[in-house]
């Protein structure tokens, strides 16, 4: 059976990928799920149609995430924590502490978009990076001060 993939597929494909994979597979499990149609020539260029239209998408969101990444590498944001001694902190600082500062500075971003990859538990100074796109990464620097 010939079909075109809607959506990424594990050890499949990509999406808008044409592919031959026996009749029960597509028939039972990529059909039924909306993962894939079968690869006819109508939908051969609807999907070439949208795969045009997600390109100019993807190309505008690109170009979003760069005008933002460059705003948020200007930014610096700082955070108050109690701490003891050696400037050890009473908890961590984590992606969302982050994001609550960033969005006080008006930037809403997901505390899942920033890779913060083990909890802050010192005092200082860090630098943040923060997933804006699939290619765009923006760094902040965050500010860790005794309360």
């Amino acid at each position: 059976m010939r079909i075109i993939l809607l959506e990424d597929v594990e050890r499949l494909g990509k999406r808008g990928a044409v592919l031959n994979v026996s009749d029960g597979y597509g028939r039972n499990f990529l059909l039924p799920r909306k993962l894939a149609v079968v690869a006819t020539e109508p939908n051969m260029k609807q999907i070439e149609q949208t795969g045009k239209r997600q390109k100019i998408v993807e190309a505008k969101e690109s170009k979003d995430a760069m005008d933002l990444k460059a705003d948020l590498e200007k930014v610096t944001i700082a955070i108050a924590m109690k701490s003891g001694e050696g400037d050890m902190l009473f908890g961590s600082v984590t992606g969302a502490h982050v994001a609550e500062e960033l969005e006080k500075l008006g930037y809403k971003i997901d505390k899942r978009r920033i890779e913060v990859d083990e909890p802050i538990k010192r005092l200082g100074e860090y630098e943040i990076p923060v997933r804006l796109h699939k290619d765009v990464i923006a760094t902040v620097k965050l500010n860790v001060l005794k309360e």
